[in-house]
Parts: C-alpha cells; structure tokens; sequence
C-alpha cells in the first residue's frame, strides 16, 4: 500500500458529510427493520427489496431482481418438500471501470413472521433492540450511506461496483450461492456487510460449515401385541446420534452438533420415522472428507439393522475462510482506514460462517464483518449501537476513496502464494 496517495481534503469533506446523515440513517434502519423478513416469509423478504430498489435511485445504478430457485428441504416428518424463497436484487454501475468492487448484504433474518420479535426498542441514547437491527439491516443502511458518499467524490470514475442483496443467507445461501462464482471472476475484492463483533473488531479466518438431515425409517406396530414385529425408528436414530457425537474431539477444530430430533407419535405404536437435522464446523477444507467418509460408516451400519433404512440429505454449504496473501493486504488496508477515524481494528477468527466463506472459496479476497457494531443476535436480545451507523459508513467510504486513489492493485492479484492468518 506504499503507493498509496491520500486526498486529507476530501476525505475530510466525506466523513464531514457522513457526519450530518446520522438521523436520515436512523430513520432508514427503523423503517428496513421493522419489515419482517424471516428467509421463509418471501412476501416479506420482497418488500426488503422493493425498499432497496427505491434507495437505489439516489446511487443513479442500474438495478436488476433475480428469481431464486425453490429450496430442498426435509420436514419434519421425513419428507422432501421444496421451500420457495424471495428475489435477490442486483445492483451495479460501472462494470468497465479499472477496479471492480463487489458488495454483499442478506435482506433475510433469523426470525419469522410469527415470531414476537418484530418492532424496535430504545434501550438507551446509543442502543437499540430490534429483529435484524445488527444482522444484517444495519449494514445495508451503512452499505449505501458509504457508496452515496463515494459516488459524491470526484474519484468515481475509477471504481466500478455491483452489490447482491440475497434472500437466503440466514438458512445457508443455498440458492444464491450459486452466483458466487461467476460473481467472484468479475472483481477484484468483496466487501460484506455482517456485523462486526460486540467490541467493534472483524472476523478474520472462519470455519466451514456443514447443514445435515437424516431420516430413519422402521416398522410401526403395536407396542403390546406385537412390539417384536415393529422396528424402532427412534431408537435408529439414537444410534446414529450418538455415533456422530461421539467424532467430536477425534479431529482437532471439527465440531459435530445434534440440533433438532422428531420422530414417534403415541407410545402405544412403535414408531416408524424419525428426522433429526445436525450441524458440522471445520477448520480446513480436508477435514469435510473426512467427516464424510465417517458419517457414510455410521450410515453403512445402521443400514445393517434388520427393518431399519437411514436416509441422509445436505453437505458442506460453505468451505473454511483462510485469509489469502491478498485478504491480508486487504486487512491492512482496512486498518488503516480505521486508524484514521482512531480506530484499532484486529481481525480475529471464527467459528461463525457467512457469504465472505463462499466469496474466498470462489477466490474473492473480502472483508465480511464491514456492518454495525452490535450483538446477541439470532435472539430477542439483538441490539446495535447507533453511532456505529456513522462510523461504519466512515470507514466504508474511506476504504473506497482509497482504492479509487491507488495507482497499485497488483496485490489483489496474487496467486499461488501460501495462505496465512492476518
């Protein structure tokens, strides 16, 4: 980054004007929030959209919404349905510009039309309670508070950008991930705008992950008369969760956890199915065959059983974030923008997962904790600071800017070279 030129004048006139947007931004975080957009509520997922697609205007972009295809999903019950899922909505401007950045945010939360978490709260003069406050609609209002202000700067013309705003990322981005790839080939990095940790710092490295259901089918019969003759789903199932729980602590950095089981009705009636759903963390890439060459022994041995099928569906969604040469160059940069707004950021890894997991498997460097700064989220408890919306915009705003300034980018171009943590 030694090339690197900086414009004090107009970056000071841009984090100034950022400065005097704080109550627009409230205003547009209340009215995005307390629209409900659990990832199965495409009615409400759409309205997030629609919204987005009127902010558009004021960044003068071209605009396009995409029809996701339908997820597979096993029910509780054992059955595969098919779950529909909102648009994504793709905005982008300047494709022939000499930088391409690319920007990422999931309009989906974890909460669902019926759940009780649906309005904002004031908690106190800088904190607010509300659904999706910090994950994720927070950082859309940061997102185009920064490019609004970059786009007001005479360095335009050197960057060109695109942003996906994607309906699934809270259920796995199982649909729009497939756009990663041919996304990631046209940019040169992706900034993603998750929150950043309660104390303000950014995920570094991240664990992959893995979303499973299994389903054991039996024999129902009496329970009384002819409990011989009946083969026990549940009890199959018990088998199988133990034997999976048991790989835990066997590989270093793999973490393996039962999340969900049903199956059974009337204690009477030996029960005949039972689903149960599970969860795979990994540190690196080798480690999914692993785990999968386990899981098909599991399930080679209890097909073994007399009467008793097991049926496994999912796979690893997202693969291990190892930072690149150019993540780490990327990192820097971002710390250094963060120092000029007296800022010490550290990049710290996680076992969490997001699109910055699946940008950096399609060889896209990014950054993906760029949003507000809150935390407790996926609960009631979610909150965000809101001074963060001013702060996160300036930091935004500053990282383009010098991009835009930069007469060196060889360091995105980087290949072949070890990965390492920042």
């Amino acid at each position: 980054m030694s090339d690197l030129t900086v414009n004090n004048e107009l970056e000071t006139q841009t984090l100034e004007w950022i400065a005097t947007q704080q109550h627009i931004m409230q205003q547009d975080l209340w009215a995005l929030a307390e629209i409900n957009s659990g990832s199965y509520n495409v009615t409400g997922v759409n309205k997030v959209a629609d919204t987005l697609a009127q902010w558009s205007k004021k960044l003068d972009c071209e605009l396009e919404f995409i029809d996701m295809p339908a997820q597979d999903v096993v029910d509780d019950l054992g059955q595969l349905n098919q779950k529909p899922l909102g648009r994504a909505l793709r905005l982008f401007k300047r494709p022939e510009a000499p930088t391409q950045v690319f920007f990422c945010a999931h309009m989906d939360t974890v909460f669902p039309i019926d759940h009780p978490f649906q309005k904002i709260t004031q908690l106190e003069d800088d904190i607010i309670n509300g659904p999706g406050v910090a994950d994720l609609k927070g950082g859309i209002v940061v997102m185009f508070k920064a490019l609004e202000a970059f786009e007001r700067s005479p360095l335009q013309d050197q960057l060109g950008w695109e942003i996906l705003f994607n309906p699934d990322e809270e259920i796995g981005s199982p649909s729009s991930s497939k756009l990663f790839p041919e996304i990631a080939q046209r940019h040169h990095l992706g900034l993603i705008y998750e929150p950043s940790f309660a104390d303000g710092n950014l995920a570094g490295a991240r664990k992959g992950s893995g979303n499973f259901a299994v389903v054991t089918r039996g024999k129902a019969t009496h329970a009384g008369r002819e409990h011989h003759l009946g083969r026990n789903a549940i009890r199959a199932m018990a088998d199988f969760t133990c034997a999976i729980d048991n790989l835990n602590g066997q590989q270093k950095g793999i973490t393996i956890n039962p999340g969900f089981v049903q199956g059974g009705g009337a204690v009477n009636i030996v029960p005949d199915t039972c689903t149960m759903r599970f969860n795979i963390r990994i540190e690196h890439s080798e480690q999914q065959a692993w785990c999968e060459d386990q899981i098909a022994k599991i399930v080679a041995n209890i097909n073994t059983t007399d009467g008793i099928n097991i049926e496994l569906h999912g796979g690893f969604g997202r693969q291990p974030k190892v930072l690149s040469p150019a993540n780490q160059e990327l990192c820097k940069l971002v710390q250094s923008c963060g120092k000029s707004l007296g800022l010490s950021l550290e990049f710290l890894p996680t076992g969490g997962c997001c699109d910055g997991n699946n940008m950096a498997a399609a060889g896209l460097p990014n950054i993906d904790t760029l949003g507000v700064q809150g935390g407790n989220i996926h609960s009631a408890d979610e909150y965000m600071h809101l001074s963060s919306l001013t702060t996160r915009s300036q930091l935004s705003a500053l990282i383009l800017l010098r991009l835009a300034q930069s007469k060196d980018l060889s360091w995105l171009q980087r290949k072949g070279m070890e990965h390492q943590s920042c």
